[in-house]
């Protein structure tokens, strides 16, 4: 996980990083046990840094380098970690939380008009649509 200057200037206090997450999705992060359930059915496992339970953690452990994580630009909403955690959490809310953070910070790692036309033509929609909805907020 590489740090990003401007995400490491942000500044939470002891234990704020947990309650603005929790604030932002609804979801308790403490009912998370970390059985890897979510970690295990994601289709985008492979490419991200850390897994959604681990995220999880970091956030529950206040630390704030999560925010530089690829993880939560990774997920693809897909749900299929919220369908399947025993204890009911929807993961995807969480994430999505943990991307406005950055982007009320008018932090945007997503630089679309730096996409070429070619990459355009071949990327498919749902991963545009997906691009737009977390960059709405």
């Amino acid at each position: 996980m590489k740090g990003n200057k401007e995400i490491d200037a942000i500044k939470f206090k002891e234990g704020e990083l947990v309650a603005e997450v929790e604030e932002l999705c609804g979801e308790n992060l403490f009912a998370c046990y970390q059985c890897g359930t979510c970690s295990a059915g994601c289709p985008f496992i492979d490419d991200m840094d850390l897994g959604p339970d681990e995220v999880i953690r970091y956030v529950i452990l206040d630390r704030k380098e999560v925010l530089n994580s690829n993880t939560i630009w990774m997920c693809a909403s897909c749900y299929t970690c919220a369908e399947r955690c025993p204890r009911d959490l929807n993961i995807t809310k969480i994430m999505e939380a943990l991307r406005q953070i950055i982007l009320r910070k008018k932090i945007d790692r997503t630089k679309i008009v730096k996409i070429s036309k070619k990459e355009k033509e071949t990327i498919p929609q749902l991963a545009f649509v997906s691009l737009f909805r977390k960059n709405i907020g």
